[in-house]
């Protein structure tokens, strides 16, 4: 990927150095997720319980959707910044992911133009560990995400090496389509299609629930691959080889191959953010097309 000596995004906010929200701010609407996870290892003893966490981290990734998940809790921060301690590695993949959040800015700015509107940019937040946010305490494990209230993206550096160690998804375009889909999240929210899909979830069941979560989370990877056609034909970003990082990472977090690793079989009912073939397939469409049109999910009667 091209990325070195290109603007940067002036929208990243660096928390790194912050101490974290209180993990004792987890407990709202029925004790919180670290609660839980005593008994998940006393029940399914180490190696179940560790990979029983790790898929959770997993069906975290890319979501928009993090304060369903963990509640909003007591959540408290101190908000103390501090100096960042980083080595030159990390400090590159600083200037790496503000690089790519830039060109995704360009890309939607030239599209809601053209739309008739204005594009509003999202800040992408940098932590360690755990942050606060307007929908509850996000933390790394569970990846990065995306947040309506605050029309931010967050995201724990570390993440990267998960996603090259863990779920064998190596290469900086796969670390690009990262937040491209996490700004795709944004562009639901901005169109109004976030809060849609929230309001039509309170008046169904679990399964169609989580059917309506599927096609929204399609559709982000989608305009993810929106803006890889325009960083590609527009700014000649994309080299050799990053359009296969970028699917295999879409592959990588398919609920399909995530429920197959953490439980040993697949349970459609309860996808929430589509199969494998399903992702790769809308990244491809955006992709090919180039064209917000195209990424309309919700009517799509094969996904």
């Amino acid at each position: 990927m091209r990325w070195r000596g290109r603007k940067e995004s002036q929208n990243v906010e660096d928390r790194r150095s912050a101490r974290g929200p209180s993990l004792g701010g987890l407990g709202g609407r029925g004790g919180g997720m670290l609660n839980l996870l005593p008994m998940v290892f006393k029940v399914l003893g180490f190696k179940g319980g560790l990979i029983a966490v790790l898929a959770l981290g997993a069906y975290g990734l890319f979501s928009g959707n993090l304060g369903s998940m963990l509640g909003t809790g007591n959540i408290q921060s101190t908000g103390k910044q501090q100096p960042v301690k980083q080595n030159a590695a990390e400090k590159e993949l600083v200037s790496f992911v503000s690089v790519v959040l830039a060109d995704t800015e360009t890309t939607w700015q030239s599209l809601f133009k053209q739309m008739g509107g204005q594009y509003k940019e999202p800040r992408l937040v940098l932590f360690r560990n755990a942050v606060q946010s307007a929908c509850g305490t996000g933390q790394a494990a569970m990846g990065p995400f995306y947040c309506p209230g605050d029309q931010k993206v967050y995201i724990d550096l570390s993440f990267y090496d998960d996603l090259k160690s863990r779920f064998k998804a190596p290469g900086d375009f796969a670390q690009a389509y990262v937040i491209a889909h996490e700004v795709g999240h944004h562009v639901q929210t901005l169109l109004g299609i976030s809060k849609k899909v929230q309001k039509a979830k309170q008046s169904v069941s679990k399964i169609q629930a989580n059917q309506l979560s599927v096609r929204q989370e399609l559709q982000a990877d989608c305009l993810a691959g929106i803006w890889a056609h325009h960083a590609d034909h527009s700014r000649q970003l994309l080299e050799q080889g990053d359009i296969d990082e970028a699917l295999t990472a879409a592959s990588a977090i398919g609920d399909d191959r995530l429920q197959k690793q953490a439980q040993g079989h697949v349970t459609p009912d309860s996808f929430t953010h589509g199969s494998s073939t399903q992702r790769v397939r809308w990244f491809r469409t955006g992709l090919k097309s180039g064209d917000i049109k195209h990424c309309d999910t919700f009517s799509a009667k094969n996904l």
